[in-house]
């Protein structure tokens, strides 16, 4: 199982949720409000001037391994603009997962 954490524009937020929603048998996922800080660019040369903060909404998800290559690819049509801010991805491997109403663990906890 991997899980998915996504950090993207604030006003790309519906359509990441759209895309991923179109993928098939996904379980659900969470999105949470974030802010991030990191270096600003400010002139023509791109050079790294300060450090500012942006609002950005933080998409997660775990899934099999099965459905990780469609989730990047949703993922990324449901987050790129092209321009600097568009967000990050990251990948991680779970070891274990735990639904606490039935008892049920792995792939089957996600269900």
């Amino acid at each position: 199982m991997y899980e998915v954490k996504a950090i993207v524009r604030l006003d790309r937020q519906e359509d990441v949720v759209a895309a991923l929603h179109a993928v098939a048998d996904l379980p659900g996922l969470t999105v949470s409000i974030v802010e991030g800080v990191g270096r600003r660019h400010v002139d023509a040369a791109l050079e790294p001037t300060d450090y500012g903060r942006a609002t950005m909404a933080k998409i997660e998800i775990v899934v099999g391994e099965d459905r990780l290559e469609q989730v990047l690819d949703a993922v990324t049509r449901g987050a790129h603009t092209g321009r600097r801010g568009d967000g990050k991805v990251f990948v991680l491997r779970v070891e274990q997962a735990l639904r606490l109403r039935t008892g049920e663990t792995g792939l089957s906890a996600l269900q």
